[in-house]
């Protein structure tokens, strides 16, 4: 029997724990619970839960201090879950270690969306890294020639777009905060480059999207970053 892969819930609120535990279950998954911050770091030392999904507001301690202790020793994905609206703790979150976030009150099925993206980037890792070509029904974009093709047809990208779309293909189904892409794309040193970051993303749509007015694949996170759906290919239909 294939074994189970382990969720660990660091939430307080015991209805949300209730409704969501049976669910996960009822998908396959072994759910540990905590509802205190030293709880859930206690429990994820012991079990090496594959994803966390945590809360941050917690009844002992701030869920960003959790978030931060897990991350000075665990690479597992972590999905915070939150009642608060301000943009600034998403970003706060992801910028400290977050793979990815939910507001309360939130959709069970996008929560599983975001948990299968966490554990296919997972895979990847162990399988080896990243895969050579990537696609989807409207473009491809073979990452070891550097050449992007947009239904059926090849398009030149500027290398700062081109590696703006390479650095969302690394994170496909995961949000980016701006600090994160200007970071990667222009250095630590760069400073402020927002208005550079929306412009590429601006040119980009315009060159990948078939509306670009409506974007399907390079979404905006409001005052968060950007997010990379990805679809499957037509001829390459989930299993």
């Amino acid at each position: 029997m294939q074994n189970k892969n382990v969720i660990l819930m660091i939430e307080d609120e015991q209805p949300i724990r209730r409704f969501l535990k049976p669910y996960l279950e009822s998908h396959e998954f072994k759910v540990l619970e905590a509802e205190r911050g030293e709880e859930g770091l206690a429990l994820a030392s012991s079990h090496k839960p594959d994803v966390i999904l945590l809360d941050l507001g917690l009844p002992d301690m701030d869920g960003l201090d959790v978030l931060k202790r897990l991350r000075m020793w665990t690479a597992a994905p972590i999905i915070i879950l939150t009642a608060r609206g301000k943009e600034k703790e998403k970003v706060e979150g992801l910028d400290a270690g977050a793979d990815d976030y939910l507001g309360k009150p939130f959709d069970v099925e996008e929560l599983m969306a975001r948990v299968r993206v966490a554990l296919r980037h997972v895979m990847r890792l162990k399988q080896g890294g990243e895969e050579s070509v990537f696609e989807t029904p409207d473009f491809k974009v073979d990452l070891s020639a550097r050449m992007v093709t947009v239904r059926g047809k090849e398009v030149h990208l500027t290398p700062n777009e081109y590696d703006l779309l390479a650095l969302m293909i690394r994170y496909v189904g995961k949000v980016v905060t701006q600090k994160q892409i200007v970071k990667e794309i222009w250095g630590p040193n760069s400073g402020e480059q927002g208005a550079s970051l929306r412009l590429y993303i601006h040119q980009l749509r315009q060159k990948i999207e078939a509306k670009p007015a409506y974007p399907k694949y390079i979404l905006t996170e409001q005052r968060v970053g950007y997010r990379l759906k990805y679809e499957e290919p037509a001829d390459n239909p989930a299993k």
